[in-house]
């Protein structure tokens, strides 16, 4: 797999000619990864393409995988910044989302790692069936402990065909609590602003200057590279996807056969892909850059489908750039939805 992501990344360099401020090993446990190959992969990145003097180097990681002596070769190789899946420190909730480690390696992790790095992000999980609202606030006291930069919260999905949905279908365990849910996220978002973190993005929460800039260039719709079996690339017109099976991914890789597919956005495409990626943030939609990337005829669409979010102060308009108010944050995505083009009237 290493040597496949290593031919990978040499074919990708073609045509991708812009600095390489952030590397993001994720999308799965890159954790298991011996330090060595890590290293081979950063290496094989150095020496094909322009990376910029500090760019910033994360890794995703399970609890359990993050011993002292895993912590100390990854700092040593050059990884600047941990995003430690944690979800939840209590082991019931841990149980019930099928995840392998415990709360006491939720919390050994984390204490290890914070003596080493100073740039953590951990993901937390809310609106889990069963966890009351005493848990979930313990859950975020006990992340402001470790005085973190950076914490990344999603409200939990439950996927089709997994043993939680079985179990949801089954009556053993209760359905997702919409009502809980938004209550949870209140809570999170109130109690994470008073203690310091900007909300700079619907479900990410930084201390000032701590922002991912992984995340950030997504969804600033910048360029990337994406290496590796499911992982999609974006060069601002065009879109790509590998293969998802990591067995055929690597006999492609090796045979010179397609291991990707591609699609090229249309105008509609990437005015719904900036609707979706800006209202989530801080930052909210440029109206102007509306009106200079698609046209009078996208920015007087979006004005008319946001008026009614504008009426009820779900949105507000702020020198020209639509943002999501602090009443419609939980309702985002559906929002964004609305404001979508679905075909050029």
């Amino acid at each position: 797999m290493v040597a496949a992501l290593q031919t990978e990344l040499v074919l990708r360099v073609k045509g991708f000619s812009e600095p390489i401020s952030t590397i993001y090993f994720g999308g799965g446990t890159p954790s298991i990864l011996s330090s060595s190959e890590i290293a081979t992969i950063l290496n094989t990145i150095d020496k094909n393409y322009i990376v910029t003097s500090s760019p910033e180097i994360t890794l995703e990681a399970n609890p359990d995988d993050l011993s002292k002596s895993k912590i100390d070769e990854l700092w040593a190789i050059g990884i600047n910044r941990l995003s430690i899946g944690i979800q939840s420190f209590f082991e019931a909730d841990l149980k019930l989302m099928n995840r392998a480690h415990t709360e006491e390696e939720a919390h050994r992790g984390l204490e290890l790692a914070s003596k080493v790095f100073d740039n953590i992000s951990i993901d937390l999980i809310y609106g889990i069936p069963g966890a009351s609202m005493s848990q979930w606030q313990q859950n975020v006291e006990r992340a402001l402990d470790y005085n973190l930069k950076h914490i990344s919260a999603y409200a939990l999905t439950v996927e089709p065909k997994t043993a939680l949905s079985s179990f949801i279908k089954k009556g053993l365990i209760s359905d997702v609590d919409d009502g809980q849910t938004k209550v949870q996220f209140e809570y999170l978002v109130d109690t994470l602003e008073a203690n310091g973190y900007e909300h700079y993005e619907l479900s990410n929460f930084a201390k000032e200057g701590w922002y991912s800039k992984n995340n950030s260039a997504y969804w600033q719709g910048k360029s990337y590279i994406g290496v590796g079996p499911s992982a999609h690339s974006f060069d601002g017109n065009k879109r790509s996807w590998n293969i998802r099976n990591n067995l055929q991914y690597i006999k492609n890789i090796g045979t010179e056969l397609p291991f990707s597919e591609e699609e090229i956005l249309t105008s509609v495409d990437r005015y719904n892909e900036y609707v979706m990626t800006g209202l989530r943030t801080k930052w909210g939609i440029d109206l102007n850059e509306v009106k200079s990337k698609f046209g009078e005829t996208f920015e007087t669409y979006l004005l008319l489908q946001s008026q009614k979010y504008l009426d009820q102060h779900l949105l507000f308009i702020d020198k020209s750039t639509l943002k999501i108010s602090r009443k419609g944050r939980f309702l985002s995505d559906g929002i964004s939805a609305d404001l979508f083009m679905l075909n050029l009237k």
